[in-house]
């Protein structure tokens, strides 16, 4: 099974052409800000490299966060594009459970770690249970290191940007039965692990339909602004706005007319 995975939910870009569990050809790089100028001239190249083209593929995946929502965006769009043009079946993988398969076989519970805006960690748990078997423990949060380090308990597995930025903060509020180790490699998100887990997706026939939209785990730029409003809308803070503007104006007219008067 030939196929095409894309993984963009951070600044490090990751592609791959894979045939089962063979590598065709795989390009990995960091594109912070850039994923929109750089996808397409990769996978081009890696088609140009390996001899391969969309038709020939079987099948496309693509992480769907969570992650920067910029990134998302560009390789979900990309690859919807492709469905479009070949209607080759397509799989989505939820980005931290493609970096479990990072550490695929791993007998200790995985706790994959990413960053997020305003001192926020994305994070989730995951067991393998087989071999091409894994389990969700905790499914993906968005929370502060403090949070995060609260929640583990027992053997754990802890790697990712997240957890190489935010350790000291994470490992202050784990409890004392926590058993915390770290994997030193595979630690980035990779085309290669998200294809194998849409391999298996496919084979299982769990294709995805036309509504696909990416993982936000967080909450929305408009409903922190909701919140932190007290709860009033944006559409209510501008009828409030334009009435209070309103309201002046009738002000200065009367004030006006009686000077006149």
């Amino acid at each position: 099974m030939k196929i095409l995975a894309v993984e963009t939910a951070t600044s490090w870009q990751s592609i791959a052409l894979l045939d089962g569990e063979r590598v065709l050809g795989r390009c990995d790089q960091e594109a912070a800000g850039s994923h929109g100028r750089l996808l397409l001239p990769t996978i081009d190249r890696l088609f140009s490299e390996t001899g391969l083209a969309l038709p020939k593929l079987d099948g496309l995946v693509v992480s769907i966060g969570p992650g920067s929502f910029t990134g998302l965006r560009v390789g979900l769009s990309t690859i919807l594009g492709f469905r479009t043009i070949t209607q080759l079946p397509l799989v989505i993988v939820p980005t931290l459970e493609g970096m479990a398969w990072n550490l695929r076989g791993a007998t200790t519970p995985l706790c994959p770690v990413l960053n997020c805006r305003r001192g926020e960690l994305y994070w989730a748990l995951f067991q393998w249970t087989g071999h091409d078997r894994l389990e969700r423990l905790v499914s993906e949060r968005v929370g502060t290191p403090d949070s995060l380090g609260k929640h583990l308990s027992g053997p754990v597995m802890l790697y990712g940007e997240g957890w190489e930025k935010e350790q000291t903060a994470i490992t202050a509020t784990m409890g004392q039965e926590a058993v915390m180790t770290v994997a030193a490699e595979h630690t980035r998100p990779s085309a290669v692990s998200i294809g194998l887990a849409g391999m298996v997706r496919l084979q299982r026939g769990e294709q995805v339909g036309r509504g696909v939209n990416p993982l936000y785990v967080q909450r929305s730029e408009a409903e922190l602004k909701y919140e932190q409003s007290g709860g009033v809308s944006p559409v209510a803070r501008r009828q409030e706005k334009v009435a209070r503007k309103y309201k002046n104006r009738m002000s200065l007219a009367g004030a006006r007319t009686r000077r006149k008067a």
